[in-house]
């Protein structure tokens, strides 16, 4: 829970894909709001203390006798409360209402005609309009609890807004976290500033403050040392712990050999030269490549270099001498999926984050200063920091590095070939002013090999992939639009310039939501 944040919404998850989105639509209105699973202890609840709660939509089927409750702490908290979807749905279940399976169900865009003003409508929908909102239920309400009232109706929902103005119990079948519902983060902003009366004063420079002074309490006169991967997220981390405890943290920085090029260098320079913070620089790129040498299987890599990078990362640390605290850039996606009882994908994809603890040899106690924030509030964070954009602004990257954009066996000569193709890639990106408007923009080194004629003769070298996806946050992305003249002009700079690639394609695959990196 964040120091200070007065004004704190719950929201329950129930196992929607979207739950994260709701948390991200309330935190840009400036309110702070935190998201559990369903079955949270009562009074854990009541020692959060909660200014409104909001309730997650779900896979579950409220007519089944074992599908998830609402805690009735909630209903008893004298607070608002929104449900959405499969929320609204267990709401008026028990409250009193009745919910029934359908055969009219509503998947992805409906509209909502608007029957009778609203809070949540304020300054957004009026009586009589017709909206667009998007939909994702086979189950409706088919009678309200007692107090309610209907505001909205659709196709195949006639109690697709419901209303209780006293108790300010608010509930809407469809999704107004996605952005194919046009207002509905306006319509989350009037639950949260109207009808809870919240100011929305959270802000990353209190986040900052809050953060400093929760690592001083934490760490006292401890010694701390973090692991830095070059990424957003440790990098981050690394200079808001220095900030707060100065030189009681040291940074390990293991050096695979698998990263991007110019970016060991830029991390050292920065680290170092810039906020003078105590870096170790530990070159480990042929023992990476030996360890690497005929591994084929994507997993068995991955667990091969994270397995090495304990390793060196530990046998660095114990030439430092003792240290109480380890630090690390866990982001609060992590921490959701491990505390959620759906699953998730993150044990598998993030298998490189602890975010249930440490090996007990390690005999060292976890300092994760941004394990409340999203991916874009550690941009923020970094840029209230003073960070350079080329670090806080840097596409993501994974752990495993460019390994996993290598499929088959990992070779130096593979590792030059894509490391001087991807640099071609982003080095138009940013000409073309477009690296900002890109979540994460690759090169892919792919296992075949293509025919082709070059000049006067024939060649018979590898392909690779081009991919570029936009997004917020990092759950959910699309493809990038890239021009054609621009494509071709990458394309031609690739195949001019690298010697042993001939062919270059563009992936145009999207991530769906749900998943958390994309490799």
């Amino acid at each position: 829970m964040a120091d200070g944040a007065a004004e704190r919404v719950l929201i329950l998850d129930f196992g929607s894909q979207f739950t994260q989105l709701i948390a991200r639509r309330v935190r840009e209105s400036g309110v702070y709001c935190e998201i559990w699973p369903y079955s949270a202890d009562a009074a854990r609840i009541r020692g959060f203390a909660p200014a409104a709660f909001i309730l997650s939509g779900g896979p579950a089927s409220v007519t089944e006798g074992e599908s998830p409750r609402v805690p009735q702490e909630v209903f008893e908290a004298g607070v608002p409360v929104l449900g959405i979807c499969y929320g609204e749905q267990a709401m008026c279940a028990q409250l009193g209402g009745t919910v029934q399976a359908s055969d009219h169900r509503e998947f992805g865009r409906a509209f909502l005609d608007v029957v009778a003003p609203c809070a949540l409508f304020r300054d957004v929908w009026t009586p009589g309009a017709r909206e667009q909102v998007w939909m994702s239920h086979g189950d409706r309400v088919t009678a309200l609890p007692p107090g309610f009232r209907v505001v909205g109706i659709s196709d195949g929902a006639p109690f697709a807004a419901i209303a209780d103005d006293g108790r300010r119990f608010y509930g809407v079948q469809f999704h107004p976290e996605v952005v194919h519902t046009p207002h509905g983060a306006q319509l989350l902003r009037n639950f949260t500033h109207g009808v809870a009366g919240l100011s929305g004063s959270w802000s990353m420079r209190g986040f900052r403050a809050e953060a400093i002074a929760r690592i001083r309490r934490e760490v006292g006169t401890g010694r701390v040392i973090c692991g830095l991967s070059g990424g957003v997220d440790s990098a981050v981390a690394a200079v808001l712990i220095h900030e707060a405890i100065g030189d009681q943290l040291s940074c390990i920085f293991v050096d695979h050999g698998l990263m991007r090029a110019g970016e060991a260098e830029e991390v050292v320079h920065t680290f170092r030269d810039r906020f003078n913070i105590h870096l170790v620089h530990r070159d480990a790129a042929d023992r990476f490549l030996g360890a690497l040498a005929g591994v084929v299987d994507p997993e068995v890599k991955r667990k091969t270099i994270g397995r090495l990078f304990i390793d060196i990362f530990e046998e660095e640390a114990e030439k430092l001498g003792g240290a109480e605290f380890l630090a690390q850039g866990t982001l609060y996606p992590d921490v959701i999926e491990s505390i959620s009882p759906f699953g998730g994908p993150s044990a598998t994809i993030k298998s490189h984050h602890n975010v249930g603890g440490l090996p007990e040899r390690m005999r060292m106690r976890l300092v994760e200063p941004l394990r409340e924030l999203f991916k874009d509030e550690v941009r923020a964070l970094g840029r209230e920091l003073g960070m350079p954009g080329a670090i806080v602004g840097r596409h993501p990257f994974p752990g495993p590095g460019l390994a996993i954009r290598i499929p088959g066996a990992v070779t130096e000569a593979k590792l030059a070939l894509l490391r001087r193709a991807d640099a071609i890639f982003l080095e138009e990106i940013r000409t073309a002013g477009l690296y900002d408007a890109i979540w994460q923009a690759f090169a892919v080194l792919l296992p075949v090999r293509s025919v082709g004629v070059m000049g006067d003769g024939r060649s018979y070298d590898l392909a690779c992939a081009l991919r570029a996806v936009t997004s917020s946050d990092g759950m959910t992305a699309d493809v990038y639009p890239f021009d054609m003249a621009f494509l071709t002009r990458v394309a031609n700079r690739i195949v001019n310039e690298v010697r042993g690639i001939n062919r270059v394609t563009y992936d145009i695959t999207s991530k769906p939501p749900g998943t958390i990196e994309w490799e």
